[in-house]
């Protein structure tokens, strides 16, 4: 399953190296949304895309627990907001920022796995088109064992594979933990990507 793997050049901040995948995927189109920031370093999954690579973008966060230290960070200049991913309009914000409606790299991820699903499904209605996607389901998170019966991953899977994306990485875990299954990976279907496991994604990345 050969894929035309580059080494990032920079050390990856993000939870399960989510920022060496969209460097792999994205080109030209060094853009993101990002729905759900966390923290502006640490497990982030775009401050490597957005302080060493140069992509325009912006995030979204509810909880202002975390806004201190995106105020203390300089080097994140892009533009975060404080508001609800469910409600927000996209289309509108990349239209305000000139990022235009296809999108180099989505990152979806907050809480529970139900508002990540509504809110990828309302980004991609808006008509919002992305090369890359990650997607967390928390499918081994215990939080949120009662909701393994909605299946989130299969759902989502659907949703796209209607929209015109395909599954790149399956079953990505947290780099210390490969029994924490939280992410599915997808890319758009006009992009060659070959569906893998994300320890077969690891062995060829880390073997370069």
């Amino acid at each position: 399953m050969p894929v035309n793997l580059q080494k990032l050049p920079h050390k990856s901040r993000s939870q399960a190296m989510q920022d060496i995948f969209v460097y792999n995927v994205v080109s030209e189109n060094k853009t993101y949304i990002e729905i759900g920031a966390y923290k502006p370093v640490s497990k982030n999954n775009t401050y490597v895309l957005e302080t060493a690579l140069g992509y325009r973008g912006f995030s979204l966060e509810l909880s202002r627990k975390w806004q201190q230290a995106w105020e203390e960070c300089p080097e994140r200049r892009n533009e975060i907001c404080w508001t609800d991913a469910l409600t927000f309009d996209y289309v509108a914000q990349c239209d305000r920022l000139g990022l235009g409606h296809h999108i180099g790299y989505l990152s979806c991820d907050i809480e529970p796995p139900t508002n990540t699903l509504a809110a990828l499904k309302r980004v991609i209605e808006q008509g919002i088109q992305f090369d890359c996607i990650t997607f967390e389901h928390d499918r081994s998170n215990p939080a949120f064992a009662d909701l393994l019966p909605l299946d989130i991953e299969s759902q989502a899977t659907e949703f796209l594979e209607q929209h015109g994306y395909q599954v790149a990485v399956t079953d990505v875990s947290a780099n210390r933990d490969p029994s924490y299954i939280f992410e599915t990976w997808y890319v758009h279907g006009s992009i060659p990507w070959p569906k893998m496991t994300f320890q077969q994604w690891k062995q060829q990345y880390l073997a370069l």
